[in-house]
């Protein structure tokens, strides 16, 4: 018998505990739980590295706990008001890290922007916390037949998000098209976070230079602030520029100014 490798993930140590036991109880099913972020993470390396890797992970939509080194690649709420790093940004991060892992995010509550976000970051499902164990079930065996699970009653709602969301991204893409190649090289410094001076230091051009660089970028975009730029990068799917292990872009990657 083929075994599904399943691990829960949520800060409520009641409810992982008590969704572990019920998961258990299925012939086909082995089941873990990890009631953080980092501790999933930790988890899912160590099982890699045994070579038993998890199937799916079960994430909790509210997940606490920061994640150091993960930068999701869809514009989710990385940080809520309490500090904490939601279940979304986790779904990232592994969706980068190991993408053969099938997730499924675990609500309280239905939210057609939190679900669309959830699937932008790679998750195949969405499920309702109370939902019952037999419907969980079928969705996990669903998702590792590259099925995608979500509420009949969130549809229409994830769809209009997606469509908005595709939109939006369309539009970025445009916008950061009409850039020339250094002023795109410019944009991926910003996106790293780099001020001016480390700007010009890394593309060997002077600081006024990357000033006059910089403001066409924000004129091209249509944005007033470096903070809005960057945004609309992401959105674009633009990364953070490469550096060279001494500090600076690698020659090959130069052009000039």
């Amino acid at each position: 018998m083929v075994r599904i490798r399943v691990l829960v993930v949520d800060d409520h140590r009641i409810f992982a505990e008590s969704l572990a036991a019920a998961l258990a109880a299925e012939p086909d099913v082995d089941v873990s739980a990890a009631g953080s972020g980092p501790a999933a993470l930790r988890s899912l390396e160590r099982a890699v590295a045994e070579g038993r890797r998890y199937d799916v992970l079960l994430v909790d939509a509210d997940l606490g706990g920061s994640l150091p080194d993960i930068r999701p690649a869809v514009p989710v709420q990385e940080v809520r008001e309490d500090g904490l790093v939601d279940g979304i940004s986790l779904v990232a991060g592994v969706r980068g890290t190991q993408p053969h892992v099938r997730t499924v995010v675990l609500a309280e509550k239905d939210d057609p922007r939190r679900a669309a976000l959830a699937l932008q970051a790679g998750a195949s499902g969405w499920v309702a916390k109370d939902c019952s164990l037999s419907r969980l079930l079928t969705v996990i065996r669903g998702v590792l037949r590259e099925e995608t699970h979500l509420p009949p009653a969130l549809l229409t709602g994830v769809l209009r998000e997606l469509t908005a969301a595709r939109k939006h991204r369309t539009e970025s893409e445009r916008l950061v098209e009409s850039l020339t190649p250094r002023e795109r090289e410019v944009l991926r410094c910003m996106v790293a976070g780099l001020g001016r001076k480390a700007v010009a230091d890394r593309l060997f051009l002077s600081p006024h230079t990357v000033r006059t660089h910089m403001q066409n970028v924000l004129g091209k975009l249509g944005v007033h602030s470096t903070l809005a730029a960057v945004a609309l990068a992401r959105r674009a799917g633009v990364g953070p520029v490469d550096l060279g292990p001494a500090g600076r872009i690698r020659p090959e990657e130069t052009n000039s100014a």
